[in-house]
């Protein structure tokens, strides 16, 4: 083929053949809206690193939680602040914590919505680690028991999915043990199976209010470097009976995502995460950047390497364009 037989431009000429030939379609049934609830009433207060989000009570959580539902998007991911913490995180676990309190609530009052629990410890712990900490050692194996713990508490709350994002050996086993040995079989498990140690992730802390009070999290979330350990950590967490497997951050590590796409066959989740955000936010304010078309540009880019689910931050934004 050569030209001028040959023009690629034909296809590009007009909008609504543009559409014809669209090889990567963005929907908002892939989106998933991550929301932040805290202690208190009334409270809706914004995230100060990022511009738009908010700390929300569980009554204000669940107006926006309808509002979520509105837009089309079908699930969100919750993450709570305790009102008290320790270095055993028993925040995480006990009946009536903020999160499994916000999830009856929302499964009440919202109906059809996807709740999706994080699961990690760090957001509980004193010291804001991932998990028990002896010695300035992370402990593995007693860290795994608590998060286990911790997600069957969210699913007896009623959370349709949990999600591990501790990075700790084992978890995911663990948590499918304890969750078939209490009758919930039919939960899935939506595995951090691929979570780097990003430098992207400095808002989340303040959102969550999990930065940790000494180190970081190098030992147990990935090294930047390092791709043939991603698809090492995908098959042991496939093989512990994780159902979905999640890349992030998203925007830098699109290779990965290709990666898992191509060799695995289990849907692929990426989660365009808090920096990431913030970047593109602060860019358009300044002039630099036109956010809503950056915005999108960024997710079909996610979606082009090989995502069948995004959570990002501007699922509310991307719903409206997208409608």
């Amino acid at each position: 083929m050569k030209f001028p037989e040959t023009r690629p431009r034909r296809l590009r000429m007009n909008a609504v053949v543009r559409g014809l030939v669209q090889e990567t379609r963005l929907s908002v049934e892939q989106l998933i809206y991550p929301l932040f609830v805290c202690p208190g009433e009334g409270v809706k207060r914004e995230i100060s690193s990022m511009p738009g989000n908010h700390q929300f009570s569980i009554d204000t959580l669940v107006e926006e939680a309808r509002a979520v539902k509105s837009l089309g998007i079908p699930g969100i991911i919750l993450f709570g602040i305790p009102e008290k913490k320790d270095d055993h995180a028993t925040s995480a676990y006990e009946d009536h914590g903020i999160v499994q309190d916000a999830v009856r609530a929302l499964k009440r009052e919202v109906k059809d919505l996807l709740v999706v629990t994080d699961v990690c410890l760090c957001g509980y712990t004193s010291h804001g680690h991932c998990g028990v900490v002896l010695n300035n050692e992370i402990r593995n194996d007693a860290s795994v028991d608590l998060i286990a713990k911790t997600a069957l508490s969210h699913v007896k709350a009623g959370a349709d999915m949990v999600a591990p994002s501790d990075m700790m050996d084992g978890r995911v086993v663990a948590i499918r043990q304890i969750l078939e040995k209490s009758g919930h079989k039919n939960t899935p498990i939506l595995s951090y199976a691929v979570k780097y140690a990003s430098a992207f992730y400095g808002p989340f802390r303040e959102a969550a209010e999990s930065a940790p009070a000494f180190g970081d999290r190098r030992s147990h979330q990935m090294d930047p470097p390092n791709a043939r350990e991603a698809l090492k950590e995908v098959e042991l967490d496939i093989e512990e009976g994780a159902d979905i497997l999640m890349v992030k951050p998203a925007g830098p590590y699109l290779d990965i995502i290709r990666m898992v796409r191509d060799r695995y066959p289990v849907p692929v989740a990426a989660y365009q995460v808090s920096g990431e955000y913030a970047a593109l936010v602060a860019a358009a304010r300044l002039g630099w950047l036109d956010l809503q078309r950056t915005a999108l540009e960024t997710l079909i880019g996610i979606r082009r390497a090989g995502a069948d689910i995004i959570i990002t931050y501007f699922a509310k934004e991307a719903a409206k364009l997208l409608s």
